[in-house]
């Protein structure tokens, strides 16, 4: 195994050539079916377009949630977010946050010789930049550039970034270029430095998330094909993303990284349809097409996501791989990459991806499973076991909050109403199939409450 032989290596041995760079940009509330390479009819991604054809586009990338706080939490510690103790998303000033006892992917990296670098949307705490919690330095990044959550008052001009623990006031511009600038400017200082040190780099872009605003020309570009302007605005949302993109790898080309880096693209969670964020806010239009539901779903649509990665070094280019693989999976897989070995005495719920980037399965020891207290849907425990995905009824109700007064309750409720479907035949999970398959619903039914079991008793709980 490549990370086995390198382990073995000392840290300066492992030169740019073994050891990739890796950057991992995540965009927010981006829709399944949002991107021209994933088949959107009026929306314009030429950079993403692009990054997919030299590398894998995936049908099945999932994230760690569905919804902002956990999915980020999930991808940083490759563990299921109700372990950490974050079941939802994570309003300003709240004493939840992912707790320093967790591992992260920049702290292990950093370990092995990496410099690491955050720019954009945090949103893994309450008390952002204060020192009751800890922040993204605390978590392994030596840069970060950040927000809370999401930028404000909107994506232009936003005045609530923090660099490195300071205030940094009123920005001009708009926050995916700002974002993207902040992450090259320090790459560039970084190899000024030590041009052979390889790098950790986590972009956060906060389109298309609300409130929602976009360039003036993009936007003009699309009144012709959107139904109104709002739409127009989304529409220019995700192309400036694609734009931000577009400089990435363009930098990396420039700076003769690019062979050497994988790039890998997604989102947090699915996309916002129901306009949900006030009068100020109206230009959610993600679209998750062909999948069920939305944001907030345990249905493919809550978590299904855009995935693309791209390493020329490694990666054949013009790949559609259709294996499952999930954001929880990054961290060992990064790991492996590195040359170093995940945190021991955690429970992990991805395991490395490496064999997908030769078209094979991910040998998973364990399924993967989703939990949602708060889905919009009734079913909010989902589990996707190979091409099968099963969703069950969790007889507590909707739980806005977990915490020590409900956690008893919540380990004693039972599953109930179990539908299951064949992912490969139906993505739109239209049909159950329980009852035409009576065999695979006993056991996709045991293997559900087998390993929801694991997670509640393995998740953390905060007090009242």
């Amino acid at each position: 195994m490549l990370g086995a032989i390198l382990s073995c290596l000392p840290v300066h041995a492992k030169d740019e050539k073994k050891r990739p760079n890796i950057v991992v940009v995540l965009c927010d509330d981006l829709g399944y079916g949002d991107l021209e390479c994933y088949g959107h009819p009026k929306i314009k991604t030429p950079h993403l377009n692009r990054l997919a054809k030299g590398g894998i586009r995936f049908t099945d990338f999932y994230s760690t949630a569905p919804v902002c706080s956990p999915s980020r939490v999930g991808l940083l510690t490759g563990r299921s977010p109700n372990r950490a103790g974050v079941y939802d998303w994570i309003p300003g000033g709240r004493s939840v946050h992912m707790r320093a006892s967790e591992v992260t992917i920049p702290q292990l990296l950093k370990k092995a010789g990496y410099a690491t670098c955050m720019s954009g949307k945090w949103h893994c705490n309450g008390k952002f930049n204060s020192p009751q919690q800890p922040q993204p330095d605390a978590a392994g990044f030596d840069h970060w550039f950040a927000t809370q959550n999401n930028a404000s008052p909107s994506h232009e001009n936003p005045r609530n970034f923090v660099r490195n623990g300071k205030p940094v006031g009123q920005l001009k511009g708009f926050s995916c270029q700002l974002v993207m600038d902040e992450a090259l400017s320090w790459l560039k200082g970084q190899r000024a430095k030590d041009a052979g040190q390889p790098f950790f780099l986590y972009v956060a872009f906060h389109e298309p998330h609300e409130p929602v605003a976009s360039p003036k020309k993009m936007v003009d570009d699309y009144k012709g094909v959107a139904k109104n302007v709002d739409q127009a605005h989304y529409f220019a949302n995700v192309t400036n993303l694609d734009a931000a993109v577009g400089k990435l790898m363009k930098a990396l080309k420039a700076m003769e990284l690019d062979e050497n880096t994988l790039v890998v693209f997604s989102s947090d969670n699915g996309p916002e349809t129901l306009l949900r964020y006030g009068r100020g806010s109206r230009r959610s239009f993600g679209s998750p097409k062909p999948l069920r539901g939305m944001k907030l779903w345990t249905t493919d649509a809550g978590f299904r996501v855009a995935g693309i990665m791209h390493w020329p070094a490694r990666i054949k280019a013009g790949q559609v791989v259709s294996h499952p693989v999930s954001a929880l999976d990054f961290l060992p897989t990064f790991c492996e990459l590195a040359g170093t070995q995940p945190p021991e005495g955690l429970a992990l719920d991805g395991t490395s991806f490496l064999p997908v980037l030769d078209n094979k399965q991910v040998p998973r020891k364990k399924p993967l499973v989703w939990v949602y207290y708060n889905a919009l849907n009734k079913r909010r425990v989902a589990m996707r076991d190979g091409n099968w995905k099963v969703l069950a009824k969790l007889n507590i109700g909707k739980l806005n909050k977990v915490d020590s007064r409900n956690m008893a309750q919540i380990k004693g409720a039972t599953l109930s109403d179990f539908q299951i479907f064949d992912l490969s035949k139906d993505i739109g999970e239209s049909e159950d199939l329980s009852r035409s398959h009576p065999e695979k619903l006993v056991k996709l039914k045991q293997r559900l409450e087998t390993h929801y079991k694991e997670l509640v008793n393995g998740s953390h709980v905060w007090g009242k």
